[in-house]
């Protein structure tokens, strides 16, 4: 199994499409050259790890540089004892500063018992929306606002996008915080989505934490600030009395899926207990439409976990005849319908791609995104920017040469 099946499996695994274009490794990270050991022993001692484990992690190319103009940032490409995946770590002012990475969300497949279970030590629970888009970092880096991506690369597109629609003024003020966020919308090379009336692409903030350390601010204290700044955020749904949290939430994720939006978070108010996450059937089973369109591209862990779902929310929320016929005829749907289509088209002899889209302030970016695409090995097709009021939309088609090939393959005859 080489280097880039790898990652892609381990991409499903995680977080199925929401990083699909970073799926792919780049066959070799340029100007990667094995650091000198002194610097080596600096970042040990930064990071609270052995010498020779943080040797081995550059040797294996777990810990990376990003490329081109951003070769002086590292990377985390695994999970590292305390470290996040998708980390970024750099030298500055003779020290070294770090934007940790995401820190994983766990789902609670039920309701009642994983709330009572997990946050025994509060008393209420903050209920925020989980949005349908890509996950990015927004900081100031060595005087520069970057957006990062999870897989900790810095995106042309993404951090264009950040600039035009944050108040930079935040990071001047706040140098030391780091945003989490979705980015959301149709204009979105990762995640499109038309769901939430969007015109674009907007940054909704659910996250704001220290920089190196990875404290968050509690919810009250970070809605406050980003106010301040005009910022967008994550809807807040209301805080609830434990006891009753889990049916308030039921209510709600009735209402999200009837609109087909995501999910929750679930949050101690004070952020000193681990968040967890719950999602809409109607949001399974859209993220499986997608999943079989592309049967061979997406993990098989993807796909399980979220007819899982459906079957303990279906239980737990003691659904009639009535209701769980709704909930298998459209859990079949989404998967048998997408399927048929991928075998379709290829059988008529058409290639299978992805449509999606970006919207530029400069052309420079698109060609920049382009670059970038290639570099973490995808096949993408830009077509020429079309002028959009004072911006430029770029229409582009991913190819997903694996399920194409697979279903071809199988038509001349091949085994599963």
């Amino acid at each position: 199994m080489n280097e880039g099946e790898n990652m892609r499996k381990e991409e499903n695994k995680r977080e199925g499409n929401r990083d699909k274009f970073e799926k792919k490794k780049p066959e070799r990270e340029e100007n990667n050259a094995d650091p000198d050991s002194q610097f080596v022993a600096s970042l040990a001692e930064y990071l609270g790890l052995p010498e020779e484990k943080l040797d081995h992690l550059f040797e294996k190319k777990y810990l990376a540089r990003n490329r081109g103009e951003h070769e002086d940032l590292l990377r985390f490409d695994k999970e590292v004892s305390h470290i996040e995946r998708g980390t970024v770590v750099y030298e500055k002012d003779g020290a070294f500063e770090m934007v940790p990475g995401f820190p994983k969300i766990r789902r609670a497949m039920v309701l009642y018992p994983t709330l009572k279970e997990q946050f025994s030590q509060t008393r209420t629970l903050a209920v925020e929306e989980k949005m349908n888009g890509y996950n990015v970092r927004v900081a100031k880096i060595k005087g520069e606002v970057l957006a990062i991506t999870r897989s900790g690369y810095i995106c042309p597109y993404t951090t264009e996008r950040a600039k035009v629609k944050l108040n930079l003024k935040f990071f001047d003020d706040h140098p030391e915080l780091v945003l989490y966020g979705e980015m959301v919308g149709p204009d979105n090379p990762y995640v499109p989505k038309a769901i939430y009336e969007i015109e674009s692409l907007e940054f909704f903030i659910f996250d704001v934490r220290e920089k190196t350390t990875g404290k968050p601010l509690s919810v009250a204290r970070r809605r406050e600030l980003l106010e301040n700044y005009g910022f967008l955020q994550v809807r807040l749904f209301g805080e609830f009395p434990l006891e009753t949290a889990p049916e308030e939430i039921k209510k709600i994720i009735l209402n999200l899926g009837k609109i087909e939006h995501e999910g929750v978070v679930i949050k101690d108010p004070e952020m000193h207990l681990p968040p967890v996450k719950y999602t809409s059937s109607q949001s399974n089973c859209s993220d499986l439409r997608h999943a079989f369109l592309f049967y061979y591209e997406t993990g098989r862990d993807y796909m399980l976990s979220r007819i899982v779902r459906e079957g303990f929310q279906t239980v737990e929320w003691e659904e009639n005849e009535e209701a769980f016929e709704k909930r298998c005829m459209q859990l079949g749907e989404s998967i048998l319908v997408p399927l048929r289509e991928a075998i379709w088209e290829v059988k008529e002899k058409r290639r299978l791609f992805d449509e999606v889209r970006i919207r530029v302030s400069d052309p420079e970016t698109a060609r920049r995104f382009e670059e970038y695409l290639k570099r973490l090995g995808v096949d993408a097709v830009f077509e020429e920017p079309q002028p959009v009021g004072d911006e430029f939309l770029i229409e582009i088609k991913k190819m997903n040469k694996s399920t194409h090939d697979k279903t071809e393959a199988i038509w001349k005859g091949e085994l599963w």
